[in-house]
């Protein structure tokens, strides 16, 4: 499945859709206004929560969590590196995530187990600022939109600092 998702032009108090690849709404992202932290709801149409994402905030590299249901299902961390910057989404097991390739460019890979299992990239639209991400079947789509959501917000951040 490949969606849509616009770039970083909202805040986390900001409402936005993301797309599907026939620019339907696939998904709704209700952004928390002056909380500590980011914090948003991931939801489907109908309003339903179908995951929620917060920042933790004593945390040496950035670090987000991902809770499905109430309980912790995921964090994504932006990994040490010296000079290319690295993300992990950490599920439960050993089916972790590692990203890497240019995040500025909005061209990077999810990694699994040694396979590419899904392709962020500004390519699969021709719409301005708006970047791509296809997912591979069998794979969570909702824990990685919401990887995308937080690169994208760990960039706004280093850039505005």
């Amino acid at each position: 499945m490949r969606y849509m998702i616009r770039e970083k032009f909202w805040g986390w108090g900001d409402d936005f859709y993301i797309m599907n690849e026939r620019d339907e709404k696939a998904f709704f992202v209700d952004g928390q206004a002056f909380s500590w932290g980011d914090k948003l709801s991931f939801q489907d149409l109908d309003g339903n929560q179908l995951a929620f994402i917060k920042q933790k905030l004593i945390a040496f590299m950035p670090r987000y969590q991902i809770y499905k249901g109430g309980s912790l299902f995921a964090e994504v961390q932006k990994k040490f590196t010296w000079f290319k910057k690295k993300f992990e989404l950490d599920v439960p097991g050993p089916n972790d995530y590692v990203i890497n390739g240019s995040f500025w460019d909005h061209e990077y890979t999810f990694t699994r187990e040694g396979r590419v299992v899904a392709t962020v990239s500004r390519s699969f639209f021709s719409l301005n600022h708006t970047y791509g991400v296809h997912i591979n079947d069998g794979e969570d789509d909702i824990a990685i939109l919401c990887t995308c959501i937080v690169i994208d917000q760990v960039l706004h951040d280093e850039d505005n600092d």
